[in-house]
């Protein structure tokens, strides 16, 4: 049995950014050798009247200097929807590099953070990214008692 620790690759692909109205980019995610990614985005303190949404954007070249919007990845975060969390999944894009776009205008929107989900990998098990994951475990039916 395989779970998400080993049959998914995490990457930490935002820090935290504070208040803004600036447009947030991800770093560039790597989709050979996966055939899914999904994005997690987690907001914090979102100002009253803050125009957000989330959307990805994908291309050919590993710096994304041809980066294009993704048709539907567009989803809208309501000004009082803090400390909630955005989700979007691409299946078989088709370009190799994603990065999610956190765009803020009006208002303040606090981002807690951007994680990329990697799955549906041709090779197990995978591995995390070293610089953005400390540690990942996998427990099947556990017994109770000291960690």
């Amino acid at each position: 049995m395989r779970g998400l620790t080993e049959s998914g690759k995490l990457t930490r692909v935002s820090n935290a950014v504070a208040a803004g109205t600036s447009d947030v980019n991800s770093a560039v995610v790597d989709t050979q050798g996966f055939a899914s990614c999904t994005f997690l985005v987690a907001f914090g303190a979102i100002t009253a009247g803050a125009v957000t949404s989330c959307k990805v954007q994908q291309g050919a070249a590993s710096d994304l200097s041809d980066a294009a919007d993704l048709a539907g990845t567009a989803v809208t975060v309501a000004d009082d929807d803090d400390n909630q969390l955005v989700a979007i999944e691409v299946v078989e894009p088709r370009e190799r590099y994603l990065r999610c776009v956190v765009d803020r205008g009006t208002q303040n929107a606090v981002i807690d953070g951007v994680v990329a989900i990697q799955t549906r990998a041709k090779r197990l098990p995978v591995t995390h990214d070293a610089t953005t994951v400390v540690g990942s475990e996998l427990h099947v039916s556990p017994a109770e008692g000291t960690p």
